[in-house]
This record gives structure tokens, sequence and C-alpha cells, in this order.
């Protein structure tokens, strides 16, 4: 059962959906979680399939289209902020809150690729979730300074912010926005050198195998400063204490960054691997999916 719902973050009206247990009762209390979407995706994709069949299990779940995206409100369209982000799990929580058959105390969060990486940046400081669970996690600040654990030198990462500079002058004067690609627009862009991140991205955002209206794969130039200046895993060490589960198939090129997780968290973790998945594989193929649900519903027993 799903029924569509909103809530605020700060001015901005957050739209989501909400999956409920099969069997739902009002007069029952259910442990619940917070699911957040990859970039530049849309609660209707796979952050969906996952709240579909963890709800299944017995979890209330809340999805939701990040600020300035999909049917959320928020000026200007496209922004990619992470703190925003961040913020927007927080305000899911409140909304969850609010709802009598929700067991407060028994609340959970997860999210799938750049979702991943912001289920792990606010489990650090929001202490209503007590469990976090991560697919395929590729956290934006990480990723946008180290392109797949590739190093990338400082002055290219200048050379990327004097653009942006620029581009907020020409905005703020009037002149019309630019927008970048989360993955390739077409497949003439597609060639033997393209990461499997981004052929399979493709396959994925740009076809009938995952596409959606809302889902418009670009972000607006202007986030990347936002980007470079945030991390998901500084405090992992210190202030990262629930239980952590991170899933990444064994062929995803993004699996570095669970690695990296898993290694710097002191808390209660677990890398679990799904043998022979990449990094988009595990959006929606069935015998990945499958082991991955299967292992967070074992997880979420700690809620």
């Amino acid at each position: 059962m799903v029924k569509p719902v909103s809530f605020k973050n700060k001015s901005i009206d957050i739209a989501g959906h909400l999956h409920l247990p099969d069997d739902f009762r009002e007069d029952r209390t259910y442990p619940a979680l917070v699911g957040i979407h990859p970039a530049g995706g849309v609660k209707e994709q796979t952050i969906g399939h996952y709240a579909a069949r963890l709800a299944a299990h017995g979890y209330v779940t809340v999805v939701f289209d990040a600020s300035y995206q999909g049917e959320s409100g928020g000026e200007p369209r496209l922004l990619e902020d992470p703190t925003a982000r961040v913020e927007d799990a927080r305000s899911a929580a409140d909304f969850l809150t609010t709802l009598p058959f929700v067991d407060t105390e028994r609340m959970g969060v997860f999210g799938i690729c750049a979702g991943g990486g912001y289920a792990l940046a606010v489990a650090q400081t929001e202490r209503r979730f007590k469990a976090v669970a991560t697919v395929s996690a590729a956290p934006m600040g990480e990723g946008s300074r180290a392109f797949l654990g590739h190093s990338v030198p400082p002055a290219e990462h200048i050379k990327t912010l004097e653009m942006v500079a620029q581009q907020r002058t020409v905005e703020a004067r009037g002149g019309e926005p630019l927008y970048a690609p989360f993955v390739p627009e077409t497949a003439e862009e597609i060639d033997e050198n393209t990461p499997d991140l981004l052929r399979e991205g493709y396959d994925y955002y740009r076809t009938p195998r995952g596409q959606h209206p809302n889902s418009k794969g670009r972000f607006l130039l202007t986030s990347m400063d936002r980007m470079y200046a945030f991390s998901a895993f500084d405090q992992i060490p210190q202030l990262l204490t629930q239980p952590m589960l991170l899933i990444a198939g064994s062929k995803a090129d993004t699996k570095v960054f669970s690695d990296q997780a898993h290694e710097l968290s002191n808390g209660p973790k677990e890398l679990f691997v799904v043998d022979g998945a990449t990094h988009i594989a595990m959006y929606d193929v069935p015998e990945y999916v499958d082991q991955a649900v299967t292992k967070m519903v074992d997880f979420f027993k700690v809620l």
C-alpha cells in the first residue's frame, strides 16, 4: 500500500510516498525507515522499489523527492545541495514522528548511490536513526573530489570552481543556468572507455528500464561548490556509533566507497558484498536486489 504524503523542509514542500505493510493497521505501531534516492533520481525509481519490498516485511517506509527536484518544491530547480539533502532526511524523520502508528524509538535510514552517502551523513548526527544501511553507496562529496576513488589533482578542482564562480555571476546578472549530466544523455556519448557506472547509468536512467519523467538526470553546474565542500565520511569514526550495513556489488566501480566507510567506522558494522553485481545492477536486477533486501530485513531487526 502506497500513500502520497508531503512534509516540509523549512519552507520547501517535500513530496513523498509512504509505503505501508500489506497487513497495516492504524491501531498498531511499526518500525519505520527513511529512504534516500540517488542523485538525479526520484522516489518512483529504485528507492521506491526497495521501499515497497521493505514495507512488505513490516517496515513503514517513507521515500521522497529531494528538495529542488522531482515533485518537491524549491528554487532553483535541479540544485544538488548536499546540506539540503541531509536536512530532507531529518525532515522525513520529523514527519514519521507525527504518525501515531510509528514507533519513534525504532527508526532507521537507508539510501542508494548518492542517497547512501547522505544516509551515512545524516546518521552521524541524527540520533533518532538507530541504524543505517546503504546500497551502492557513492558519497557526493568524496565522489566529486575523487572520481570512483581515483584522486583528482587540486588544480582540476580549482579549474572547476573557477568555472562555477563565473557561472554564478552570469546567473546573478540574469543569464541562463547551465546544467551537467549525472550520466550520459545519449548512447553516442558512450565508448569503450566509459566507466561501467556511467554506461549502466545511461541504460537505467535514459531508457525504459528505469527512466521517469520527473528524473531529469541533470544538476545545476553551480551545485559543484557545495559538493566539493561536503563530506559524508568526516565524522564516521567519532559519531556514527549506530549499527551500519554497507551493501555493494563485487563488480561495482563504486565499491571503493563502501570499503572506505567500513574502514573508518569504529561502531557495529558489516560490509555485505553481492557477488557478480555492478553498481547499477543493485538498483533493479532481481537476483541482486533479492539478496540486498533479505540482508536489509535481517539487519533492521536491530530496530
